[in-house]
């Protein structure tokens, strides 16, 4: 704990330099609050949750910057600071494909980009290994999000800065403020190795270390922290007995039915072939990416794999599909080679794309605390 003590205390420090501005709320503080609200401009009468579930994860508000005018370059040029083996999220919307290194996330955890036109907010809790992306338009108008400095269940809560509501990243729902019962719209995502981006999308852009900030961009402040026998931090709600706390999960939603698969199972397997909520699906888990929260290098730390989880139907057929290595998977109805992210890379169907479903990679405990009622696949529901 001393490392996580001085880890935060620094981006305190780092919030006081950057001069976080502290508002007077737009009604009183309920006393159950914690005092870190006091930095927030908002209605405190309209909330969805008990306010007492609200930690102060040490930075104040904006001590983690967000980048809101971020740069990108070509993936030979990223070459030159990025190892082969890290994890980026990769994000392919509308024909346009962009990479954010982890190594960047780890630091800054939102990035307000726009993306073939669409305001997206991409966003990253290291605490619960949480990657998503979000549309940021609200009312029709485009929203900056911040970095709050407060946590709920270990996971990042996050701030439009038009209205200051507060807003929790792990489901895109507006908790605190004028917003409470707003919903996020989430665009699909993978974590995939830098690689793995390079090979499936030469033509796409990654984000810069140029983001105007000093950061030891490539270094992982959370070091240690990827165990499956540690205990998660800033966490006290109840534990699912099913997986232990700091295993991943990748966690898969269609509409309001989720299913968990335990990073253990999909790694040994490579493919998992199931149906959530009736819709046929293929978990993919291929080698080639590490860990953004293990060793203090990231390029250091140790192999997790990558994940995808798509809808096995195309052009009419339902695909089955087993692993043939080098981070590859083939199709027994055609013979088609198919990659992590989907793509079918040789065989009949060269070209095509299967259908990403909404999932992610999280550590357990985050999953089921704002999942309780998830399947686990191979186990109890």
């Amino acid at each position: 704990m001393q490392r996580w003590s001085r880890f935060f205390l620094g981006l305190v420090g780092i919030g006081v330099l950057l001069g976080s501005p502290i508002a007077k709320a737009q009604s009183p503080l309920p006393a159950d609050a914690p005092s870190a609200l006091k930095q927030f401009d908002t209605d405190y009468s309209k909330r969805s949750i008990d306010l007492s579930t609200l930690k102060a994860g040490g930075p104040p508000k904006d001590g983690i910057p967000s980048i809101d005018n971020p740069s990108f370059v070509r993936v030979n040029e990223a070459s030159d600071w990025i190892h082969p083996d890290e994890p980026v999220i990769a994000l392919q919307h509308k024909g346009v494909a962009r990479a954010y290194p982890l190594q960047i996330l780890t630091h800054h955890e939102i990035v307000n980009d726009k993306i073939a036109g669409t305001p997206v907010a991409v966003t990253f809790c290291p605490l619960c290994y949480s990657a998503l992306v979000f549309k940021r338009t609200l009312d029709g108008e485009a929203v900056e999000f911040g970095v709050s400095g407060l946590l709920r269940n270990s996971d990042l809560v996050m701030y439009d800065r038009k209205s200051e509501t507060l807003w929790q990243q792990f489901t895109g729902n507006a908790i605190v403020g004028t917003r409470t019962g707003a919903t996020l719209e989430q665009l699909p995502s993978q974590i995939i190795s830098f690689k793995q981006f390079a090979e499936t999308y030469p033509g796409g852009r990654v984000l810069s270390r140029d983001t105007g900030y000093n950061r030891p961009y490539g270094r992982n402040p959370y070091a240690g922290y990827d165990d499956v026998d540690k205990r998660p931090f800033a966490f006290d709600g109840p534990v699912d007995d099913r997986l232990p706390p700091m295993e991943k999960v990748v966690a898969v939603s269609v509409g309001d039915a989720h299913k968990a698969y335990p990073h253990s199972t999909t790694e040994e397997k490579r493919v998992i072939h199931d149906s959530v909520a009736g819709r046929p699906l293929v978990v993919f888990h291929a080698p080639g990416a590490v860990s953004a929260l293990d060793a203090a290098e990231i390029a250091e730390s140790k192999e997790v794999g990558s994940t995808g989880v798509f809808d096995r139907r195309v052009e009419g057929k339902t695909l089955t599909f087993s692993y043939v290595g080098d981070g590859h998977f083939r199709d027994q109805e055609t013979g088609s080679t198919w990659t992590v992210t989907g793509t079918a890379v040789d065989g009949p169907l060269e070209g095509a794309q299967l259908e990403q479903v909404q999932y992610g990679n999280y550590f357990a405990f985050a999953w089921f605390a704002f999942r309780p009622g998830t399947a686990l696949y191979g186990g109890a529901s």
